[in-house]
């Protein structure tokens, strides 16, 4: 099984060679490192831009109004918040032209905690994305929906933001997960696309024989059904919330966890449907609490299903602090975990009215 930077990766492979991306660029997105967390390596339109992120998504633009499909990474994306004012720009062109202008970018930016990455390089970037009009915004759980999710945002004639989970970056698919024309033995498909390490000059990846995968954008799924409680989460916090539902029904508590997969537009015929089954909701996101993209949806919740809830909404979200500590302690107690969804939905459920 693929991890997700690997099926980032092949879906890159696959965005180059028959959907028409012209340009994979950013910060030590080219050879010889190919990103940060190797998510470029091996591609054949890769190239490195000057340490400035506002360069990059000028470019980005630039490009996709002179008709060409660029790929801007920011390398992480706590140096994306000072390229708003541009992605304003990005979001605003086909709107603000009449629909003459289209600007088919995507704008791919790891984000989140997890692996230590302290006060630089852990900030979430959803909540602030979806106050950009214009874009679709979407942030896979799992391998094979990256890799979905990204061709269909290499295909959209308009700006999508691809945000990568971080932490989930090196974890692998689960059964049913495949993605199709990757090769079954993960040490085959590692030896096939990943670069060795010391001299990779002469390197050149061997890529499988893929086929396209294409996860609509504003479609969610259902990662774990269940009757008692219904999460509402994405990226990191969907295996974590999976993790603690599975430990409730040992209690007789049946948590269902909705992974969202798009913030922007979002499922919310799947939102409702699940709600109106479990009467309890839980938004889990890693973001800070205040003006969180959860808040969103509790007022949604509460504006169009009141009469449907048994417990008020719950929001379990990230502290509202400047930053992330780097002792895992700090870390751990600056977003969500999974004892915290446990301890959450285990409460909404025993919630009467």
């Amino acid at each position: 099984m693929a991890t997700m930077v690997q099926a980032i990766r092949m879906a890159l492979h696959v965005g180059e060679e028959r959907l028409g991306v012209t340009d994979i660029f950013g910060e030590d997105v080219g050879p010889p490192l190919g990103g940060v967390f190797t998510a470029t390596q091996g591609l054949k339109t890769t190239w490195n831009s000057p340490l400035d992120e506002r360069g990059v998504i000028g470019m980005a633009i630039g490009l996709a109004l002179a008709g060409r499909k660029p790929v801007a990474e920011i390398q992480f994306c706590d140096y994306a918040f000072n390229t708003v004012d541009l992605l304003k720009i990005a979001g605003n062109t086909y709107w603000s032209s009449g629909g003459d202008w289209n600007v088919p970018l995507v704008m791919m930016t790891p984000v989140g905690a997890g692996i230590r990455g302290s006060i630089y390089h852990s900030h979430s970037f959803d909540a602030q994305a979806t106050r950009i009009p214009g874009w679709k915004i979407v942030m896979p759980s799992n391998p094979r929906d990256a890799y979905g999710l990204l061709l269909s945002a290499i295909v959209d004639p308009n700006p999508v933001m691809f945000l990568k989970p971080k932490a989930l970056l090196r974890a692998k698919g689960r059964p049913g997960e495949e993605i199709p024309g990757e090769p079954g033995d993960d040490k085959v498909l590692s030896k096939m696309i990943d670069a060795p390490l010391g001299d990779r000059s002469k390197w050149k990846p061997e890529w499988p024989n893929l086929e396209e995968l294409f996860i609509p954008i504003g479609k969610a799924r259902t990662a774990r059904s269940g009757k008692d409680v219904t999460v509402l989460t994405y990226g990191r916090n969907v295996p974590m919330a999976v993790a603690a539902a599975d430990e409730l029904a040992k209690e007789g508590i049946e948590a269902e966890v909705i992974d969202l997969r798009s913030l922007h537009p979002y499922d919310w015929t799947a939102i409702k449907e699940s709600v109106q089954k479990t009467h309890r909701v839980l938004c889990v996101n890693e973001d800070t609490e205040i003006t969180n993209f959860g808040e969103h949806l509790i007022r949604r919740l509460t504006e169009e299903l009141f009469y449907e809830l048994y417990a008020p909404p719950k929001l379990l979200a990230g502290a509202h602090i400047p930053g992330i500590g780097l002792a895992d302690a700090l870390e751990h107690a600056s977003v969500p975990q999974k004892d915290g969804i446990k301890a959450a939905i285990a409460t909404l459920a025993r919630h009467e009215p």
